[in-house]
């Protein structure tokens, strides 16, 4: 196979919608029929994906390999930034673990990151015909450009085109394309190819003037107005919903959002039910009353658990469970509901050990080595239901609480879901409470899957009829939407002829 064309979708700021045009991309060529994967040089995300081969990516990157119908691959985002502090980040590349370092230290650590990013990109276009490359942030972040591996350095290192998308939504589109090109650099400038407006709301025909201005401002074509999709349900990077799902008649699962929050898409599935009230609960806000309390993912588990204590939750938490509540804690959430956590090499803070909500008769120690990977069982409480999801931790919990584990795995193949199940062959995960209050879980993308999220919610005490699609199919529905907006709203004949197609 020929060496494949690429594409570098740049963006004029954040949240501009990068993630999502190169997903459209890669569904709307992938119905062609054309061998398309995504690229990202550089991802800082809390959201992330395990590979099948048990690697770490961003989340928007395993989303993106759906999109474009093929397994994920670290080759697909070799560096992956998870932010620890303000200042400072775990460095995972090609899937692992490698350091944690200072934004300064990082910043001298990209010049020997470069060859292997670029070896990574090299690979996938020895497979496929066209690699889509999506950038982070903004290039023009110029106090970011010496060593730049994520925008313009990494295109200049590949010779690659570039398509630039502004959020209109937001407003300002104008000003921000213009002012994104008058921060490149002659040659920078140069590889930009055309531009796409993203999010548009309207009528076109009184965009059409601003269009004509801009083209003929900067030589350059608008190759795209994509039109605002109501009720686009995708995979995040990293931010949280704006607002909470519109209420309805159900029950309310509040979720507080650490600062450190990762993973926060295993709760997208519950978003998607019409009649239950999901909360994202963020600092100075009151926590309301609720049937179901989940303690998601963290990065940094003692400082958000120090956090959620400084807000005065903690008491909130107990008067939930006096009065029968329910409690999910997942990853981060789980290790927070023990009696103690333990980190003697400070990989998320100072080195030390910090007291636990004490719900659950486990301690937890972080080490240097993550666990990845994905698991498949059934739940304890209910034998016929599946599991599915997948583990992201450096933390291992022991204690008497996991002797009451909440799902049976399998070690390899996954068991069959009834009782005559052969266990020698599986193991326990989790916990399950024996006042039956607290189930606690590593696993991530339990919600997902249709069977799983109902006996969770009956389990919490929140039965409700599925009238959703579960998180895949919502998944699959959404990117054929983009594709049809690719195919009705872009001048694709330009777009094949910059894919060489």
């Amino acid at each position: 196979m020929t060496r494949a064309r690429s594409l570098m979708i740049q963006g004029t700021t954040s949240d501009a919608g990068k993630s999502t045009v190169v997903a459209a991309l890669g569904r709307w060529l992938k119905r062609r029929g054309v061998s398309v994967a995504p690229f990202k040089p550089q991802n800082m995300a809390l959201n992330s994906a395990v590979t099948a081969a048990g690697g770490e990516i961003g989340r928007a990157q395993e989303l993106q390999a759906i999109a474009c119908g093929i397994p994920s691959h670290v080759d697909m985002n070799p560096v992956l930034l998870k932010p620890v502090t303000d200042q400072g980040a775990q460095v995972i590349v090609l899937g692992k673990v490698t350091a944690h370092l200072k934004a300064d230290a990082y910043q001298n650590y990209k010049a020997e990151l470069l060859p292997i990013v670029v070896a990574a990109h090299e690979r996938l276009a020895r497979q496929h015909q066209v690699v889509l490359v999506e950038g982070a942030g903004s290039p023009a972040e110029i106090n970011l450009r010496e060593n730049d591996i994520a925008n313009m350095g990494f295109a200049e290192a590949v010779d690659c085109p570039v398509l630039l998308v502004a959020d209109i939504d937001r407003g300002g589109v104008f000003a921000h394309l213009i002012g994104t090109l008058a921060l490149l650099a002659p040659a920078e400038r140069a590889r930009v190819k055309g531009f796409i407006i993203n999010r548009f709301r309207g009528d076109l025909t009184l965009l059409k003037p601003g269009l004509v201005w801009l083209e003929r401002t900067t030589g350059l074509p608008v190759l795209g107005v994509l039109p605002y999709l109501p009720d686009l349900s995708l995979d995040a990077e990293d931010a949280l919903p704006k607002a909470d799902r519109p209420s309805g008649s159900g029950g309310q699962i509040v979720v507080p959002a650490f600062p450190r929050i990762s993973n926060a898409t295993d709760f997208d599935a519950l978003r998607l039910l019409p009649d239950l009230n999901l909360h994202f609960v963020r600092a100075g806000q009151s926590f309301p009353a609720s049937d179901l309390i989940c303690l998601p993912g963290s990065k940094a588990v003692a400082s958000d658990l120090a956090w959620f204590r400084a807000q005065g939750w903690e008491s909130k938490l107990h008067h939930h469970l006096r009065y029968g509540g329910k409690v999910i804690g997942i990853c981060g959430g789980l290790q927070m509901l023990g009696k103690t956590l333990h980190d003697p090499l400070g990989l998320e803070g100072r080195a030390g050990s910090s007291p636990g909500l004490g719900l659950l008769e486990l301690e937890t120690t972080l080490g240097p080595h993550k666990i990845l990977r994905h698991r498949r069982g059934h739940c304890i409480w209910a034998p016929m239901v599946p599991v599915e999801g997948y583990e992201i931790h450096a933390g291992v919990s022991h204690g008497p609480a996991l002797e009451q584990p909440a799902f049976l795995l399998s070690k390899d193949a996954p068991p069959a879901p009834d009782s005559s199940s052969d266990f020698s062959q599986h193991e326990g995960e989790g916990t399950l409470s024996a006042d039956n209050q607290l189930l606690g879980t590593y696993l991530h993308g339990l919600f997902d899957h249709s069977d799983t999220r109902r006996a969770l919610l009956d389990w919490a005490g929140l039965a409700s009829p599925e009238t959703a699609p579960s998180r895949p199919e919502k998944r699959h529905i959404d990117l054929e939407r983009l594709a049809d907006l690719i195919a009705a709203h872009c001048d694709t004949d330009r777009l094949n002829a910059l894919l060489g197609m």
